[in-house]
């Protein structure tokens, strides 16, 4: 099994973790990651929301590239999916708008055709559990696992489609496969509020707080996200979101792969999980 890899920013940045854990993970489990060369931030919202135009040339151009590989593209961050397949989409409604986004970048030598197939790895390996057989070496038994989706990987529906977005059961697939028990939690569809940080910080701070409190007041021990962004949100403002919550839950928040590793016998400081702000300590392994 073999993917073109498109990493994102966050990964080769602010969560240099979940890259590290990725690659050891994928290794592991026989799924060959070539990445992309030269590719560009997905733009992440932002410019989409700024120039349009732009976001669609930059994702189309990644696009390009890993049409040249021959090898569907597969990411590690909901908004990575998000963008790279919005983008596919709407180039493929509007033939002159393709042509206006190809001319863009024409002078790199690449041309956006629209073949090629965009994944993520929570869904790689929920459609091929088979992947998993026989790998987990130290089950998680008795770990209770908070598996929170956030909003980037399943709305909206008709561009990302992959599990009803009301009711998703591809991570708690993952938890259960590696031994663990997964617990439901009302919050794990709602927005981390990421991307509104620096627009609604007060706002955003109270349902990072809200988030991880309904976590544990479920009775989770750990939340896992498959989206670096929502992990940084929820860990690394953690703290603050408490104050604003005004509750005192404290849970460490993982990176899907860093979960998948320690139940493949990975040590923690071989996942990065030292790197985090919140409760690093409490992850069992």
């Amino acid at each position: 099994m073999k993917y073109a890899f498109f990493p994102g920013c966050v990964l080769r940045g602010a969560a240099s973790e979940a890259f590290l854990a990725t690659v050891k993970v994928t290794e592991a489990l026989g799924i060959e990651l070539v990445e992309i060369p030269n590719w560009t931030c997905c733009g992440a919202s932002h410019l989409q929301d700024v120039d349009e135009i732009t976001a669609l040339a930059i994702n189309a151009r990644n696009l390009a590239i890993a049409e040249t590989m021959g090898l569907p593209l597969m990411t590690v961050c909901n908004t990575c999916t998000l963008q790279l397949r919005r983008a596919k989409e709407t180039l493929a409604q509007d033939a002159k708008l393709k042509a206006k986004v190809n001319a863009i970048f024409a002078k790199s030598g690449y041309e956006y055709r629209g073949t090629v197939e965009i994944t993520h790895l929570l869904w790689v390996l929920a459609s091929n559990p088979q992947l998993l057989a026989g790998k987990v070496v130290k089950p998680l038994t008795g770990v209770k696992v908070a598996g929170y989706y956030g909003c980037h990987l399943l709305r909206p529906p008709t561009i990302m489609n992959y599990e009803d977005c009301l009711h998703p059961q591809s991570l708690e697939k993952i938890i259960g496969l590696l031994g663990a028990e997964a617990v439901d939690f009302e919050f794990k569809l709602k927005c981390c509020g990421f991307h509104a940080f620096w627009t609604a910080e007060k706002d955003v701070l109270k349902v990072t707080g809200q988030t991880v409190d309904s976590a544990a007041k479920a009775g989770a021990e750990m939340v896992v996200t498959p989206c670096p962004l929502c992990q940084m949100q929820l860990d690394m403002y953690q703290p603050e979101g408490r104050e604003a919550a005004k509750t005192q839950a404290d849970l460490p928040i993982l990176h899907l792969p860093q979960l998948i590793g320690l139940a493949l016998g990975m040590r923690k400081d071989e996942l990065g999980i030292q790197r985090h702000v919140s409760a690093a300590e409490k992850v069992r392994g």
